[in-house]
């Protein structure tokens, strides 16, 4: 009995702690609601912040005690993921009423942005932002864990994720698809062809590729360190994968590029809205499920090392635990991990791929027992960029803000390193996957020169000036906004004015000697006037000696200055390869036996394909489409036995 009576105290005692507990933190809400009101002075503020594009403009309304609105005015983010993210943003902002927001997976720098403008509109405003940084959004789900069956799962929804997906489904499997951005389609997104040997297209053009003989020099000119098996299955099954899209409704447009097959994919807005009909058209008919902004965590195993299923966790924070028989690895490789980049290749440029490929989903392979490759480290490193570019986009219609970019492209331009020393033949520009590499070999960026008397000649008669062969070879997305300025002969009014801003925002040098310029740049003096008075020699002469430049491209720099250096990077569109593969996509481990369960297509599969460096032009959506087709089907008969 007296046992009972404390039990009760016990009861009624720990009742009134928990009044006086939720008391407590009614007043500290009120308190924290209170310092955010009487900080807004209520209206209507424009802010902006720079984005992944550019700046992402904004105006905020707060009424005296809460933010009401955020218009997005207008922004230059990626469609799909970018623009998505910037609304995610807006919404949780606005909702929670508070700037301790997650960022969106694969579009953190434009999350970033619209949290940065708003903050600075809070400022505006007269509101605690320290208040809002510490007034955090509980994930709603977090704890809560869904358990899910399908045959076969997908983690990445790019091109190759979508095409086993799909294929798989097509199959007869049920499948289930998960990616951890808001976007589907990957980097396909931002592509703009592939190449699809000898499909219908090509072969009705009378444009037909001998693939033994192809299949042979890729094997040579890779110093055999490939899997024959795997670049056979590409050249002979692309063609196949072209006429599976047209059938699919993901229309390609077939051209002849200078003797290549290319397949320029569809409209830029019109991507992902194809990938995502296509499959609800087979995914979600089959009754599979595709989730986004789910991102994948660990793969299950069972004793025996067999991939059994995908942990991942949602948006809100809900665990799901997926149980496959099959597992496709589709995550994009782990060009944006600029620590595993440097570790295995060395290289320290721009990553121009997408932002969210980070390496986990290979991680988690090795996790699983796939064997780490002998050539790990090969990149896509395929255009070149003038650091200024961005910046000078603020000040400068666009087509003059390109001015230092479109020389970086020209071979009528000496080229030195950071000591100040040649390293090329200047003609390897004209090519783009020659023109990254041999600069990448040298260091993180190079220097592209520039004289005064160049920069009268571009001022007066635009590139026919400089004696430039042929329009500079720039992806279309770069020149897409001024086509209608980009000819040899339009003369680039304003030019030194672009490169003396270009200095002054830091991304070039100039000097009014060589000597000068050497300093401010901080190349080898000695070094570099040895390199240029070399160079002026083979304009002279028309005899590079040192690397065999035609005399076409040896343009004068005259004898006076200024000189200026532009900061030229190289683009890395993503990394090649990190999981081993045979003909049939499976995943193998140290012994190079598959691991029973598990597949892998796209990038994460490609290093098969090279020894070292990526090479192709096209190939990597064309290998990623056909991979993932092919590697779905596959998956897809381990389950069903067919």
């Amino acid at each position: 009995m007296k046992k009972k009576h404390i039990i009760k105290r016990l009861s009624i005692m720990s009742f009134y702690m928990l009044l006086i507990v939720l008391m407590m933190s009614g007043c500290t809400q009120q308190e924290t609601n209170s310092i955010q009101a009487s900080g807004y002075t209520a209206g209507t503020y424009a802010a902006e912040a720079d984005g992944y594009g550019g700046p992402v403009k904004v105006e905020v309304t707060f009424s005296e005690t809460e933010i009401t609105d955020a218009e997005i005015l207008s922004h230059s983010e990626t469609a799909g993921l970018g623009d998505a993210a910037l609304e995610r943003m807006k919404e949780q902002i606005l909702v929670g009423q508070t700037l301790a927001v997650d960022t969106v997976a694969g579009a953190t720098i434009s999350s970033s942005a619209m949290i940065a403008a708003i903050e600075d509109a809070v400022q505006q405003a007269g509101g605690d932002v320290e208040a809002l940084k510490a007034n955090g959004v509980e994930k709603p789900s977090e704890g809560k864990i869904e358990k899910l069956e399908a045959d076969v799962v997908v983690v990445g929804a790019g091109a190759s994720g979508v095409s086993a997906a799909i294929a798989a489904a097509d199959e007869g499997a049920n499948v289930i698809i998960i990616e951890k951005t808001g976007a589907i389609g990957g980097a396909s997104n931002l592509s703009w062809a592939g190449k699809f040997l000898n499909s219908s297209a090509a072969i009705e053009d009378e444009l037909i590729i001998d693939e033994e003989k192809e299949i042979a020099e890729w094997i040579e000119n890779n110093h055999w360190r490939v899997d024959a098996a795997v670049i056979r299955q590409y050249v002979t099954q692309s063609g196949e994968t072209y006429d599976w899209l047209t059938e699919k409704g993901y229309m390609t447009q077939y051209i002849n590029f200078a003797g290549e097959q290319m397949h320029m994919l569809p409209p830029y807005e019109t991507r992902q809205e194809t990938l995502r009909e296509m499959l609800a058209e087979s995914v979600e008919k089959q009754d599979g499920q595709v989730f986004t902004e789910t991102a994948a965590k660990q793969l299950m195993t069972n004793q025996a090392g067999d991939v059994v299923g995908v942990i991942a966790e949602k948006a809100d924070g809900t665990t799901l635990e997926i149980t496959a028989k099959s597992v496709i690895m589709a995550t994009g490789g782990y060009g944006a991990n600029a620590e595993m980049v440097k570790e295995y290749f060395g290289f320290e440029g721009v990553n121009g791929g997408l932002g969210q490929n980070i390496g986990e989903g290979i991680k988690m392979a090795w996790e699983a027992g796939a064997r780490v490759p002998d050539n790990i480290g090969g990149q896509m490193l395929h255009q070149t960029l003038a650091r200024a570019t961005n910046d000078l986009k603020t000040e400068y219609e666009s087509f003059e803000a390109s001015y230092p970019l479109m020389l970086t492209y020209l071979p009528n331009f000496m080229n030195v390193g950071t000591s100040g020393a040649r390293f090329r033949d200047e003609a390897a520009t004209l090519k783009a996957v020659a023109a990254a590499n041999t600069s990448a070999f040298h260091g993180p960026y190079h220097y592209v020169i520039v004289s005064q008397l160049q920069l009268d000649s571009l001022m007066a008669e635009g590139m026919n000036g400089v004696k430039a062969p042929k329009l500079p070879g720039m992806p279309p997305e770069f020149y897409m906004d001024f086509s209608d300025q980009f000819t040899l002969d339009n003369p680039w009014e304003n030019a030194d004015k672009v490169f003396d801003s270009m200095v002054e925002k830091g991304h070039g040098f100039k000097g009014n000697t060589m000597e000068e310029l050497a300093e401010n740049a901080g190349m080898d003096v000695a070094v570099f006037v040895e390199t240029l008075k070399n160079y002026e020699e083979a304009t002279k002469t028309g005899a590079d000696t040192e690397f065999g430049k035609t005399a076409d491209y040896l343009i004068s720099m005259g004898e006076e200055g200024p000189y200026y250096a532009i900061i030229a990077e190289i683009n890395n569109l993503g990394s090649i390869g990190g999981i081993v593969v045979n003909r049939n996509f499976q995943v193998l481990n140290e012994a190079r036996v598959p691991i029973n369960g598990l597949y892998a297509v796209g990038v994460e599969a490609a290093g098969v394909l090279y020894n070292d460096t990526y090479v192709g032009n096209g190939v990597g959506i064309g290998y990623a489409f056909t991979s993932g087709r092919l590697g779905g089907m596959q998956a897809a008969s381990h389950v069903l036995g067919k």
